[in-house]
């Protein structure tokens, strides 16, 4: 159980603050309004987007999150991380800062080069669906990612 005592030991994270307020400024426009009609958006989406950043950073489970007044409930968070992916605001966050931090060095916002690397990784057993790697004798999954001279990250692939 979550007391004052066991949240001062995971620091900050524990109280939910991982974004400061610059980082939050820049993400703020970027996540969609609450869509019209029905029930109004009770969620404060700092306090979602800090559970998302404990959950990577920490590595935890989803039903292992702090609960609140920490975070929002899990099933809330992973929702909402769903309801992100599929309507591909991740990628648009991504896109955003990729080409913000681009015209911030002085280059063009669209990169003109690419470098591209592979890596197989293996899988348990039981993992679901498996390639095969015959170069280096691998069985498990294979992940494509191209990123721009900078090393800012452009696309990810990931396939059997």
């Amino acid at each position: 159980m979550w007391t004052p005592e066991t949240r001062a030991l995971v620091g900050e994270y524990g109280s939910g603050q991982a974004l400061s307020d610059e980082q939050y400024r820049l993400l703020e426009p970027l996540i969609p309004a609450a869509k019209p009609g029905g029930h109004p958006r009770t969620t404060d989406m700092r306090r979602l987007l800090d559970g998302l950043f404990y959950l990577v950073r920490t590595g935890c489970q989803w039903r292992h999150l702090p609960p609140p007044p920490a975070f929002p409930p899990w099933p809330t968070i992973y929702g909402y991380m769903r309801a992100f992916l599929r309507d591909g605001v991740w990628e648009s966050i991504r896109h955003h800062i990729v080409v913000m931090l681009r015209e911030g060095a002085g280059r063009e916002p669209s990169p003109t080069a690419a470098v591209l690397d592979t890596q197989s990784v293996k899988t348990t057993e039981s993992g679901g669906p498996r390639g095969y790697d015959a170069a280096k004798k691998v069985k498990g999954r294979k992940r494509h990612f191209a990123v721009d001279t900078q090393g800012l990250l452009l696309g990810v692939l990931v396939h059997a």
